[in-house]
């Protein structure tokens, strides 16, 4: 694996995490990126990289070049109003690359309600959330590019991303995790290190058109994670609501929905073993490896 040029739409976590895993294993390479701040050479792990403000339909045309040269492009900005920002602004510029990888990032919200009941990605996406709605017209936009024009798009549904940073004991410590009461709800989750490796290991194993499911292979209930995590930290139960009593939307679109995605796809064709097959592996590591 040699020459990357890797442009990345949006530098969040998941993209962070994605360079990360390649500086450590000690490739070479050169890295754009956009965000919303203010353009300009950044460093990032001792990475000098250069920055390019996009905002919307707003961005700073120098990062025309760059793209230009780019071979490698990961995006993960979120759609705006129901369309994927970098179709709308860089359609024709994508066509022209010769790239070699494109990987979209989008989410399991894709498939809605399927009551608790396992979905792979020939299941029926049904979205119920207003984000998971604009996913997947995101997703359709991609792939009609890639009919279109044969480019290599590949699309990675997320679930519920947890980390050393973001993960249920942070909030457990800070009061702010609560039981919710609902049965036979079910979720699915990954730790960003398995993004971060399943992205690596994509970037010499990509097949044009292809979506898979980046879950681990536990799927549980709200109360299944919140409870190891309680015995981890040796605390108290927090208390439960009623699935009617919460007060934030995003939260309760997120409990419209059961499902237990099936990572098995990925799996296979990545031939990938996880890092952190389940959250008791996930939070087990975070807990022994706090500061």
């Amino acid at each position: 694996m040699n020459d990357l040029k890797i442009f990345c739409f949006g530098f969040g976590q998941v993209a962070k995490s994605f360079i990360t895993k390649i500086k450590d294993e000690k490739i070479l390479f050169k890295l754009n990126v956009t965000s919303r701040k203010e353009s300009g050479i950044k460093k990032f792990e001792n990475i000098n990289y250069h920055n390019f403000c996009f905002t919307g339909n707003n961005f700073d045309k120098n990062l025309i070049k760059s793209l230009e040269t780019a071979n490698y492009i990961l995006i993960s900005i979120p759609p705006q109003d129901g369309h994927d920002i970098v179709i709308k602004n860089f359609k024709e510029k994508l066509i022209n690359l010769k790239s070699r990888w494109i990987t979209y990032l989008s989410a399991t919200s894709v498939y809605g309600n399927h009551n608790g009941n396992w979905v792979n990605e020939k299941s029926d996406t049904n979205p119920t959330s207003p984000t998971g709605k604009d996913r997947l017209k995101a997703e359709e936009e991609w792939i009609k590019l890639y009919k279109q024009n044969d480019l290599p798009i590949q699309i990675f549904r997320l679930s519920g991303i947890y980390s050393s940073q973001y993960n249920i004991l942070s909030r457990l410590k800070s009061g702010q995790a609560n039981i919710i009461n609902k049965k036979n709800h079910f979720f699915s989750r990954i730790h960003l290190d398995d993004i971060a490796n399943v992205l690596f290991k994509s970037l010499q194993n990509l097949k044009k058109g292809e979506i898979y499911n980046i879950s681990d292979d536990k799927p549980s209930s709200n109360e299944e994670v919140i409870m190891h995590g309680v015995k981890l930290l040796g605390i108290k139960k927090p208390q439960t609501l009623n699935v009617d009593d919460i007060q934030n939307q995003m939260l309760k679109n997120f409990y419209k929905d059961s499902k237990k995605v099936s990572n098995k796809k990925m799996k296979n064709f990545f031939k990938l073993n996880l890092k952190f097959p389940t959250y008791k592996e996930g939070l087990n590591y975070i807990n022994n490896n706090s500061v």
